[in-house]
This record gives C-alpha cells, sequence and structure tokens, in this order.
C-alpha cells in the first residue's frame, strides 16, 4: 500500500464519480464509507455506483451484509482494517459522507460498548422529538452538538448511557480522536448551496426512472421491510407509505427530496472545522485541477 487519499463530503457532492476519475490515474483501490452501501439489494436508492460507472476499479464495502443486519460502526473498522491489510502495492482511496465510521476507522474508537441490538430496536420505535427530549435530560453536551433530527447518532448517545450509565460525551473527551491509526490526506467536497439542492433533486427523479418504486418493492417481497435499515434509509422509508396507499406518488417524491436536503445539511455542519480535512468546493474547483493537486502529493 502506498498512500491513503479521504474524500469526504456531504450527499450529491460528486464524491463516488471524482474518487473513480483519481483511482484511474493514481493506480487506486476504492473503500466505501457509506452507512447504506454496505446492504445488498439496496442500489438505486443509495446511489451505489453500477459496476459500468465502477469502470474495472476494485471497490470494496459495497454489498457485504443483507438490509437485515444490523451493521454497526464497529463492523465497519474491522471490515475496514482487514480490507486496508490485504491491499498490496496501490494506492486506497476512501470515499463516502458517513463521518462516524471515517473517525473511528481513522482514529479509533472510544471505550464506549459496542450496541445493544435490543435497546436499540426499542429506540428506533420512538419519535424523532421523544428520542431528543430523552438526550437532552442524559447527555445535554452532547446533545447540543448534534442535530435533533440526527436520529442514529441520539440513539447511539441514549444506548451507551442505558448500558453504562455515563453520558457518551464523557466517552468522546476521554477518547479525544487526536491520534490518527493511519496516514493519510483529506479532503472535504463542497458545492455552493444552490447547486448541491439541484443536484439532489435531479438525483431523485433520476431514482425513480431507473425503478426505485420497484427496489423498494423487491425489498418488502424479500421479507424486508421491518428491517430498521429498509425503515430508516432516505430513499425507502417514504416509498413504503405510498406502496400503502397511505400518500401519493408525488408526495413520497417531495418526502425523499426534503429528507435528502436536511441530511445534506446535517453532513455539512458535522464537517465544519475538521482540521486534517482540506476543503474542496466543486462549485469552484473543476475536477482536473483538483485531480492533478492530489497527484502533487504522492
Amino acid at each position: 500500500m502506498k498512500n491513503i487519499i479521504v474524500i469526504t463530503g456531504a450527499t450529491a457532492t460528486g464524491k463516488t464519480k471524482l474518487s473513480i476519475q483519481l483511482a484511474k490515474q493514481i493506480d487506486a483501490e476504492i473503500i466505501s464509507a457509506d452507512s447504506m452501501m454496505v446492504y445488498k439489494y439496496m442500489d438505486i436508492g443509495t446511489a451505489k455506483p453500477t459496476m459500468e460507472e465502477m469502470e474495472n476499479i476494485p471497490h470494496h464495502l459495497i454489498d457485504i451484509v443483507e438490509p437485515s443486519y444490523n451493521f454497526t460502526a464497529k463492523d465497519f473498522v474491522d471490515y475496514f482494517d482487514n480490507v486496508i491489510k490485504n491491499i498490496k502495492n496501490k494506492n486506497v482511496i476512501v470515499s463516502g459522507g458517513t463521518w462516524l465510521y471515517l473517525q473511528l476507522a481513522l482514529f479509533g474508537m472510544s471505550e464506549a460498548p459496542a450496541g445493544n441490538w435490543e435497546i436499540r430496536k426499542k429506540l428506533y420505535e420512538k419519535n424523532n422529538q421523544e428520542l431528543w427530549e430523552e438526550l437532552q435530560k442524559y447527555d445535554k453536551e452532547y446533545a447540543e452538538k448534534i442535530h435533533p433530527n440526527d436520529k442514529r447518532r441520539i440513539i447511539r448517545a441514549l444506548e451507551v448511557y442505558y448500558m453504562t450509565g455515563k453520558p457518551f460525551s464523557l466517552y468522546q473527551k476521554e477518547h479525544n480522536f487526536k491520534n490518527k491509526r493511519y496516514n493519510f490526506v483529506g479532503f472535504i467536497i463542497e458545492r455552493d448551496k444552490q447547486e448541491l439542492m439541484e443536484r439532489i433533486e435531479k438525483r431523485v427523479e433520476d431514482m425513480f426512472e431507473k425503478g426505485l418504486i420497484e427496489e423498494v418493492k423487491n425489498l418488502i417481497n424479500m421479507g424486508f421491510e421491518e428491517a430498521i435499515t429498509a425503515k430508516q434509509a432516505i430513499g425507502y422509508k417514504e416509498i413504503i407509505p405510498y406502496l400503502k396507499g397511505e400518500i401519493s406518488l408525488e408526495e413520497a417524491k417531495e418526502n425523499i427530496k426534503k429528507n435528502t436536503k436536511d441530511f445534506a445539511k446535517r453532513q455539512i455542519r458535522t464537517f465544519r472545522n475538521k482540521t486534517d480535512f482540506k476543503v474542496i468546493n466543486l462549485s469552484k474547483t473543476a475536477e482536473k485541477d483538483f485531480i492533478d493537486e492530489i497527484k502533487k502529493l504522492l
């Protein structure tokens, strides 16, 4: 292995395409750092690159578990370490927007306990407001760092508190995430706000044209409707009410657009002030220039 280049940023900024173009030029393999791309049969709604789009570049941590599997951040770190170990004499590009996975893979995990499926399952049955109020009660410090609709992080913090009686923020402070597990060069990809919102709108329209509804029907027919993954993933949870006749197709589509935009805004807030990463705005910087810049670093 030669170098590790990390490309992250909000959804729809163009990380996947950029990573593939870069990999072709620097002889690299790609590790996905996307919490939804790990799941099989969820292709269109997660914007997975197709075999054609991959352009023969090896991709890792895509399609590795069933949608019913509770894939955790620790699972990701274990898979990540194994892939890194087995890539020989090639550069590595880590591409994806799940900051929690990246943080733990690059800087290590805190001493907080591994997930408890039974606790997590009960928490997912509650709405965002209930969860947010619980977190405010037990760990106000961590609650103030995250968005009230960031259900995944809220549940993780509550899960840790219920298991240990200690706030999640305490574990984070004890760890501090300063020591790197791997040497890497990191980039956060941005777009101007208006352009990003337009890209999200177009992405959602493209998903419907590619067969998102049929993909969700297939997941239901395979018995995955009640899997937490399918119930929580944007692009899937909005289609299920439509298939049940509870909302119109247009409502489902608008809900996906709104939820994706809200998700992108939460990601942007998360990526602020990451001192180990250089910010690249692709609304102002040509992809070619960015790739040329990286090649000079190698």
